[in-house]
């Protein structure tokens, strides 16, 4: 009975954040970060000199620009962003959205999508070809053409496609109806659920590639690991199996419900509604709000580039290396926003004189909802509830 009331309980939470988080992402929040003792505010021109002074220094965004339906995207729910060389691929409710050379251009399901709602999107190293996940089922871009994956005209899992990831000649899915794998050689798929992997209900809602491993995000399972070489899973889980804390610190992840994974620079990232993990192959270590420079513990996604990750909250963007911080936070009633730099991981570390520094930014990154985030040469794009912004690099 114990058992059946935890399931019920995974589910009902699952859509209803689901809901929440995907299709309503435009609802009001109190964007006003906490007071921090011993905050120190920095006048903007000063920035440069902030991350050149720490230890480990992050890299800090500024300049931040932001289109909206104004400027050429077919909505300003935007869910999903990717950079991929020259040109920016970004996931709408009403479409994908490309930039290129000063201009947006937009594709929808008359140039070929199985759906307008895009929810992830990955780029192949191997053939430069785009994935993209959407509501409605998978699709390969390529050569101006959408070659389209569902349930019904192939062996994928489930049409609503939350992540995807591209390794090398394979293609892995996160559905709504357990993980995907996808051999692009041999055109076959396999499908991983409650039955065949140690999953607690097959709902996945994200998954990335690294260190010879996929890592599955498991709503209720927390994550799945399957090594490639030996083709075999392992799972981790929250082994206090509390649902509102995180009973015993670093025991290992800080929640079952997961919503997103990502591997950089030999350490395993974890996202939840419930806080941030990391896992560095012996060790596990958590984050949360009330103890590091976390924005919120309601994470959407996170995406690792190298030592930094980059964590899409519910109230901010916050970016990471686990020894400092740097997050990204819109005012309310104006454009402008601050940066919020914090020289240590978390709140217990072994840091001497532990600092908070504020940032003015203006303008800043366009509304704390962000579900989606991309980095590389200096620039960061970020998905948001009111359109995508792209930040350079402060110097």
């Amino acid at each position: 009975m114990k058992e059946k009331s935890r399931k019920n309980y995974f589910r009902l939470f699952s859509v209803a954040i689901s809901l929440s988080g995907i299709i309503s992402m435009g609802f009001s929040l109190t964007d006003k970060p906490k007071s921090d003792h011993g905050t120190t505010k920095v006048p903007a021109s000063s920035a440069g000199t902030i991350t050149k002074d720490d230890p480990n220094p992050l890299p800090v965004y500024g300049n931040w620009r932001t289109f909206t339906t104004k400027d050429g995207l077919p909505s300003d729910k935007a869910y999903t962003v990717r950079i991929d060389g020259k040109r920016v691929l970004v996931g709408t409710h009403d479409g994908l959205a490309v930039y290129e050379n000063g201009k947006w251009r937009t594709y929808t399901t008359k140039d070929g999508l199985p759906h307008n709602g895009i929810v992830s999107i990955d780029v192949s190293e191997l053939t430069g070809d785009a994935w993209i996940g959407t509501l409605g089922g998978l699709s390969h871009w390529s050569g101006g053409k959408f070659e389209n994956f569902t349930q019904l005209n192939s062996g994928m899992p489930n049409d609503l496609v939350y992540g995807v990831t591209c390794d090398g000649r394979d293609v892995w899915v996160a559905t709504g109806g357990g993980a995907g794998h996808y051999d692009t050689y041999t055109k076959k798929w396999e499908i991983y659920t409650e039955k065949n992997a140690p999953m607690h209900e097959p709902w996945t809602y994200g998954v990335s590639a690294g260190d010879g491993k996929i890592f599955i995000a498991a709503w209720g399972g927390g994550i799945i690991e399957y090594t490639k070489a030996t083709k075999k899973f392992k799972d981790y889980t929250d082994p206090d199996g509390e649902m509102e804390i995180d009973l015993l610190p670093d025991d290992g992840p800080v929640h079952d419900i997961t919503t997103g994974t990502t591997f950089g620079d030999g350490c395993l990232w974890v996202s939840s509604y419930f806080g941030l993990c990391r896992y560095d192959g012996t060790k596990w270590k958590g984050f949360f709000d009330t103890d590091s420079g976390l924005a919120s513990n309601f994470i959407n996604f996170v995406r690792a580039e190298g030592n930094v990750v980059y964590i899409c909250s519910d109230n901010g963007l916050s970016t990471t290396d686990g020894k400092s911080w740097v997050t990204y936070k819109k005012n309310d009633n104006s454009v402008n926003g601050m940066a919020i730099v914090k020289n240590y991981g978390r709140i217990d570390d072994n840091v001497v004189n532990k600092t908070t520094k504020e940032i003015p930014l203006s303008p800043s990154i366009s509304h704390n909802f962000i579900i989606g985030v991309d980095a590389d040469a200096g620039v960061c794009w970020v998905a948001t509830s009111k359109g995508v912004s792209r930040g350079e690099l402060m110097k």
